[in-house]
């Protein structure tokens, strides 16, 4: 790959551009999550990013940003003279527990070639609460010890609901254990881990200058870590040249197995216990039994895929990850898009799913709520979580034609009117944030 012609000096196999007195603001994003083309939504929101300011005026961006990334080996891909991804080796791979479902990230207290290459950029942007999070909060914490006159701005943003997502997969771990022992059940283990796990993420995100929520529900929380003044919104892009009705793309989902004539419901994401996926199964399972014509698509892995398929057998299509432009068509060749998932901090498919034209089927109190202008009228919210509320829900669009087409046109009017581009939420949300936190830092704020 061509090195980038700023880059001075060489980290290994990774350049490192220093940052110069005067020139753009360097920022550097950390993803710890492995990037591939079938990669999670975050990975894929900050794709849409460097995308948006790589197309974007340098004079008028400003910004020199460098996305650091996890890879199976040292590598830099540049995306224009001012963006690029630098993909490192993670120190303590998280694939060897989940057997190659779902994301992959690093549990290492610290990154050391991370470490090494920090101080090259103006502004540290934290994405997550692991090991590259860790590192930076620690190099800033040892840069205030020394009073270093201009220690790094540090942003951190909130992608994923890390306590939430840690109960879930640990009571889904534990689930037989528990059942079994009445005294480790007393002791709820996943409770307790999913404490551990918030203590760790405050105390990452305390050491910020400024924290990003996904929405304004969000806010008090990380408030009472950082103060008021330093919490803001970063919201999320739409691509509707991409996620847009397709009027074959029912005919492709019947040459995938979808019966003609069945109320197609689509699921996307990871299969297991943190998108709850088994109860959307049972919900669909159970209104089979009663002689509806519903069928389940799943696009996307997880260990939950070979119970899904054991549950509903021919009652679901199992479609594995798939790339944005063919699952744009394989939402637009639903019916209902639905996503129980409590662990979302926004949720991005549900707004692709909208923009298709789908009518939408969520939990209550859950911040995917954000998307709906009226709820009842652009999607539907489903009171609790049980097999018999997701039923009901699924059950009044399966057996009412009229009411999915309004609903999803409602829903495609909902995501059109408050749709921004990734690079108006770019100039937005976040330039104004690192700058400012570049201005913080200087100024010992």
């Amino acid at each position: 790959m061509r090195p980038h012609p700023r880059f001075l000096r060489q980290e290994g196999s990774v350049p490192v551009q220093p940052s110069a007195p005067g020139g753009p603001l360097s920022v550097a994003v950390l993803i710890e999550l492995l990037r591939t083309p079938l990669a999670g939504g975050q990975v894929k929101c900050w794709e849409h990013f460097a995308d948006a300011a790589a197309d974007a005026d340098p004079a008028r961006l400003g910004v020199d940003l460098t996305l650091y990334v996890l890879g199976d080996r040292p590598r830099v891909e540049e995306l224009s003279p001012a963006v690029r991804f630098v993909a490192l080796r993670p120190v303590l791979s998280t694939a060897p527990l989940n057997r190659g479902d779902g994301d992959v990230s690093d549990l290492a207290p610290h990154h050391p070639a991370l470490a090494r290459l920090l101080p090259r950029h103006d502004v540290w942007h934290l994405t997550h609460t692991l090991a590259f999070a860790s590192t930076a909060a620690r190099l800033r914490r040892r840069q205030r010890r020394a009073a270093r006159p201009r220690p790094a701005g540090l942003v951190g943003s909130v992608h994923t609901d890390m306590p939430a997502l840690t109960e879930a997969y640990v009571r889904r771990m534990l689930g037989p254990c528990l059942d079994r022992h009445p005294a480790l059940r007393a002791l709820d283990p996943p409770a307790r881990c999913a404490a551990l796990m918030r203590r760790r993420r405050d105390r990452v995100l305390a050491a910020c200058d400024h924290l990003l929520v996904a929405t304004p529900s969000q806010e008090p929380e990380m408030a009472a870590l950082v103060g008021g003044g330093r919490v803001s919104t970063l919201g999320r892009g739409l691509d509707l040249d991409v996620f847009r009705p397709h009027p074959d793309a029912r005919a492709e989902l019947t040459a995938l197995g979808v019966p003609r004539g069945a109320t197609a419901v689509v699921f996307a994401g990871r299969v297991d216990a943190s998108k709850n996926v088994l109860l959307l199964a049972a919900a669909v399972r159970r209104l089979r039994a009663r002689g509806g014509d519903v069928h389940l698509v799943v696009a996307g892995a997880g260990p939950d895929t070979e119970r899904i398929a054991a549950l509903l057998g021919p009652g679901a299509t199992l479609l594995g990850p798939l790339p944005q432009e063919r699952l744009a068509r394989v939402v637009a060749g639903g019916d209902v898009f639905a996503l129980p998932s409590r662990t979302e901090t926004i949720g991005n498919v549900v707004g692709e799913a909208m923009a298709c034209g789908l009518p939408v089927v969520l939990p209550a109190g859950t911040p995917t709520n954000h998307w709906l202008a009226e709820p009842g009228a652009d999607g539907i919210l489903v009171p609790d979580d049980t097999e018999e509320a997701w039923a009901s829900a699924l059950g009044r669009l399966a057996d009412r034609p009229e009411l999915r087409a309004a609903l999803g046109e409602r829903a495609a009017t909902t995501v059109r009117a408050r749709h921004r581009t990734w690079g108006r939420v770019l100039t937005d949300d976040l330039l104004p944030v690192w700058r400012g936190a570049a201005g913080l830092s200087a100024t010992g704020g």
